[in-house]
C-alpha cells in the first residue's frame, strides 16, 4: 500500500538527532523562551529572507496575530474587510473572523487554484484594508502583481505560506525571493504533515517591519514583553523549546525534500495522460505540498486508486462558505470554488516515495 503520507517514515531519517535534541531540552530544564526558540527564530528568518521572525504556536495563530497586531497599530479596525481566496483551508478564514474582521471571498484562477491580482482588484471596496493571498498546495501566488494592487489601494498584504515552505518567486528585476517575504508579513504553519513539520503544532510570523514583529510577539505572550506588564489584551500563543529544537534538526533537509517533491510532481505532469483527469497548472514555483488533480468522477477515481494500493486525500471537500460555522455566507455562489471542492483529489507526493511507487501511481491513474 502506498500511503498518502506516513509521518513515521517521514521522521525516521532524523530519529537519532531528534532524540538527542529533545533530550538536550529536557536536560536544560528550560522549556519556554530558551535558546532553541531564539536560534530557530534566527534560522528561519535567514532562510525566508526577512529581518524578523516571531515563533508562535501554530499557523492559525500566526495569521490571526498579524491581523490583531495591525488593529492594535491602527492600520485597521474591527469590522474592516480582508480579501481571501474562497477555496482555501478554513484556517485562513478563521484568522480573519477571529480578529473581528470580515472575510471577502474571491474565486481563484480555475487552472492554478490561486488568488489573482485581477480577482483582488474586482473585490476591493471602501472597507477593504488587507489582502490574504494563500500559496495553496505549495505554489506561490503572483505576488508582484498583487503587491502592485495593494500599493495602489494602500492595503496590507499577509501571505498565508502554511503550505509553501521554501517556494520562490523570480522577480521582474531578476532577483529571487521566498514565499513569506513577498508581502508585508508571512504566516507559516509547521503542522507535522507540512514539508517542514514539527512533532506537534508550531508556527511563525516573518516580516521586515519591526513594530509589527514586536506587537505580534507581545500579543502572543499575554500582551506582554515584560513580566506582569501587559500592554495589550493578548493570548498565549508561544512556540515551545521542544518544537523549535525538532524544527532545527529538520531545516537543513528542507531544500532536498522540496527537490524530491518537485521531481515526483514533474513525472505526474509529464506522464499522467488520462482525459478524465485535469492536472494542475503551475505558473510560478511550487514545492508541491499537495499535488491536486480534478476529476468529475472523483469518488470513483479515489476508490480505483485505493483498490490498487494507492491512498489519496481530498483537500477540501466542503468549502468555507458551505460550512456551518459560516452559515451567514451559505447563499454565496462560487462555482469555481465549488467545482474544486467536488472534484479535487490529492495524489501522494512526498519525499519518502520510491520511483517504482511513483510509476505505480501514474499507471493506476492512467488505467482509470
Amino acid at each position: 500500500m502506498i500511503q498518502y503520507l506516513d509521518l513515521k517514515q517521514v521522521n525516521a531519517p532524523y530519529e537519532q538527532k531528534l532524540r538527542e535534541a529533545i533530550s538536550a531540552v529536557i536536560d536544560s530544564g528550560w522549556y519556554l523562551f530558551g535558546k532553541e526558540v531564539e536560534q530557530w527564530s534566527r534560522d528561519w528568518k535567514f532562510y525566508v529572507g526577512t529581518k524578523y521572525c516571531v515563533p508562535v504556536s501554530n499557523g492559525l495563530d500566526a495569521l490571526r496575530l498579524v491581523l490583531e497586531a495591525w488593529i492594535e497599530l491602527g492600520v485597521m479596525k474591527t469590522g474592516d474587510e480582508v480579501i481571501v481566496p474562497a477555496n482555501t483551508y478554513i484556517a485562513s478564514i478563521l484568522a480573519v473572523s477571529d480578529a473581528g474582521l470580515m472575510p471577502v471571498f474571491v474565486e481563484p484562477d480555475p487552472e492554478t487554484f490561486l488568488l489573482t491580482a485581477d480577482g483582488v482588484r474586482r473585490a476591493i471596496g471602501p472597507k477593504t484594508k488587507a489582502i490574504l493571498p494563500v500559496h495553496l498546495y505549495g505554489q506561490t501566488c503572483e505576488m508582484e502583481e498583487i503587491m502592485e494592487v495593494a500599493r495602489e489601494n494602500k492595503l496590507k498584504v499577509l501571505e498565508d505560506a502554511a503550505q509553501s515552505h521554501g517556494s520562490v518567486l523570480k522577480m521582474k528585476d531578476g532577483s529571487v525571493k521566498k514565499s513569506g517575504s513577498l508581502g508585508d508579513a508571512g504566516a507559516f504553519s509547521f503542522y507535522p504533515g507540512k514539508n517542514l513539520g514539527a512533532l506537534g503544532d508550531a508556527g511563525a510570523v516573518c516580516t521586515d517591519n519591526k513594530s509589527l514583529a514586536i506587537t505580534v510577539s507581545q500579543l502572543a505572550n499575554y500582551g506582554s514583553s515584560r513580566k506582569y506588564v501587559h500592554i495589550f489584551k493578548g493570548d498565549n500563543c508561544r512556540m515551545d523549546e521542544m518544537q523549535a529544537a525538532c524544527l532545527r534538526v529538520k531545516l537543513d533537509d528542507l531544500d532536498r525534500i522540496n527537490r524530491r517533491r518537485k521531481a515526483i510532481a514533474g513525472r505526474y505532469l509529464r506522464e499522467i495522460r488520462n482525459p478524465e483527469i485535469t492536472l494542475p497548472v503551475c505558473r510560478t514555483d511550487s514545492v508541491w505540498h499537495i499535488f491536486p488533480v480534478l476529476c468529475a468522477k472523483r469518488d470513483a477515481l479515489q476508490e480505483h486508486l485505493r483498490t490498487h494500493g494507492v491512498m489519496t486525500q481530498i483537500h477540501y471537500p466542503i468549502p468555507p462558505h458551505h460550512q456551518a460555522a459560516y452559515r451567514e455566507l451559505q447563499e454565496l455562489r462560487l462555482p469555481v470554488t465549488e467545482k474544486i471542492a467536488c472534484e479535487e483529489l490529492s495524489l501522494p507526493c512526498n519525499q519518502c516515495m520510491s520511483e517504482d511507487e511513483v510509476t505505480h501511481v501514474i499507471q493506476t491513474v492512467n488505467q482509470f
